[in-house]
């Protein structure tokens, strides 16, 4: 008896042929397929600022893990601390700043850190719980400020915006009490630790408080009786890293897990309108 080898109608040497060609281009397709930018696997920790910003990076956490990207958050509550663990390798990346306070911060410490992508803007405001408007403000009025460079000028520009103070001309935005020219009403400028203006408010006639920190601090918008303009604003906070990761391909998916309408609807719930989305 002579036997069929054929199977499905080929003979198998066809078959043999056309089991060739299917491992041919498999593996064609393998060297074409795009390489993954990073392993699957990749970890990163990201410094952050305790409070609101660790709900907000709960879902960014959830959409790089989508992408591949593991983030753990590691919380801080000083603005001191962040900067100096990222430049020891102890993070990967923070965000909590803006550019002039990183610049002030390289300027004195001399890190290889640099922006990669914004996150939002939270305009400074002068609050208060004894006066309905910066006119109500009386003579001799103590007025509490940041007392961090970067910040303490942006406070100092929010009062001379509304009349309270005049600095010098050409004063930049570290400008400090120092550069006070004209002081109206006596005005005393308390310069104390950001995270204190808010909750030292009982204590004072008013002050200049980060909107973070007007937050943890039990603050309404409804006290608030002056903020800084949000057009221009130089104060945008933003994602950095270290300078030598900044084109890595985790930092571009880092950025992308953050700007997105899925964090955007995240953020805007957290904050309420007192925060901005800054990209």
């Amino acid at each position: 008896m002579i036997k069929n080898n054929n199977l499905h109608g080929f003979p198998l040497s066809r078959r043999a042929a056309l089991a060739a060609v299917a491992v041919s281009a498999a593996t064609l397709f393998a060297f074409a397929a795009p390489a993954p930018s990073f392993a699957a696997d990749k970890s990163i920790k990201v410094g952050i600022m305790a409070g609101e910003e660790e709900d907000i990076w709960r879902v960014v956490t959830t959409e790089a893990a989508k992408k591949g990207l593991k983030i753990e958050t590691i919380t801080f509550n000083d603005y001191t601390q962040p900067n100096e663990a990222l430049e020891r390798g102890e993070l990967d990346a923070n965000a909590f700043q803006h550019q002039p306070y990183l610049d002030n911060q390289i300027k004195q410490h001399g890190y290889h850190i640099t922006r990669v992508g914004y996150t939002g803007v939270w305009p400074i405001g002068l609050y208060t719980k004894k006066y309905k408007s910066v006119a109500e403000i009386p003579e001799g009025a103590v007025i509490g400020v940041p007392n961090d460079p970067s910040n303490e000028g942006r406070a100092l520009r929010v009062l001379q915006n509304e009349g309270l103070i005049k600095l010098k001309d050409g004063t930049g935005i570290l400008a400090t009490v120092a550069d006070v020219t004209d002081n109206p009403k006596n005005i005393d400028i308390k310069e104390l630790d950001a995270g204190i203006v808010g909750r030292s408010i009982d204590d004072l006639d008013a002050g200049v408080v980060n909107t973070d920190w007007a937050l943890k601090s039990g603050l309404s918008p409804a006290e608030r009786i002056a903020q800084e303009p949000i057009a221009d604003n130089p104060y945008r906070n933003f994602i950095a890293v270290k300078d030598d990761n900044k084109d890595s391909e985790w930092v571009k998916t880092l950025v992308s897990s953050y700007q997105n309408d899925t964090v955007k609807a995240e953020f805007d719930k957290v904050y309420k309108g007192t925060g901005l989305s800054a990209y």
